[in-house]
């Protein structure tokens, strides 16, 4: 069957026991705040990103950049989420390693899809977990909102949701459907699950 997102958010259960700091690939969606349209605007299937969401999307590709063993893959901005595929690998693995082969063993146990809202925190003992989804997910959404408010003159002005949705990608077959899906969200916006007129 092929990748719905609705269908497997329905259908599946987060893992309480997995460890989100754990070499992996992710699929992560993040919406805005009340869902409403901050980064441009959807004509005739394709999306034309306003400042805001140019914004965003420099910072997501700059996650790549601090941090050194991520590898961001597919990626959209839409007018009120966004969709990205990141990859998690061994601190000692380097971009171009097997390690990161989308068919090699990256992957994670497939006892696991994900896919349910995740809380926007990843604590030990109280501490933050260093490199976590969530840690990573928190930082990006917090200089996105410091930068998009700059520029909007709207200091303290909320732009995320609380939570954001990650959903675990065990295997290649997942892997080209849900690039796939982000590929081809803009041209299926009226379908979107997220798809609201504000």
């Amino acid at each position: 069957m092929s990748y719905n997102p609705d269908i497997h958010a329905r259908q599946s259960m987060r893992h309480p026991e997995w460890d989100y700091t754990h070499p992996g690939v992710y699929f992560i969606t993040i919406c805005t705040h009340e869902r409403q349209h901050l980064f441009g605007y959807i004509d005739t299937g394709h999306m034309h990103m306003n400042t805001c969401g140019r914004l965003v999307s420099d910072e997501w590709h700059r996650t790549e950049q601090v941090r050194a063993n991520v590898t961001l893959d597919a990626f959209v901005v839409m007018p009120n989420h966004i969709h990205g595929i990141i990859w998690i690998r061994p601190d000692t693995a380097s971009r171009d390693s097997s390690a990161m082969n989308p068919y090699g063993d990256t992957f994670p146990h497939p006892g696991n899809t994900g896919n349910t809202p995740t809380p926007d925190h990843n604590r030990a003992y109280g501490r933050t977990v260093a490199n976590s989804i969530s840690t990573m997910m928190r930082q990006f959404k917090s200089i996105a909102t410091k930068r998009i408010n700059r520029h909007r003159n709207t200091p303290g002005a909320a732009v995320w949701q609380g939570n954001f949705y990650d959903r675990i990608i065990r295997n290649r077959q997942a892997l080209r459907h849900i690039r796939r899906y982000i590929h081809n969200n803009p041209a299926r916006w009226t379908q979107d699950r997220f798809h609201s007129h504000r």
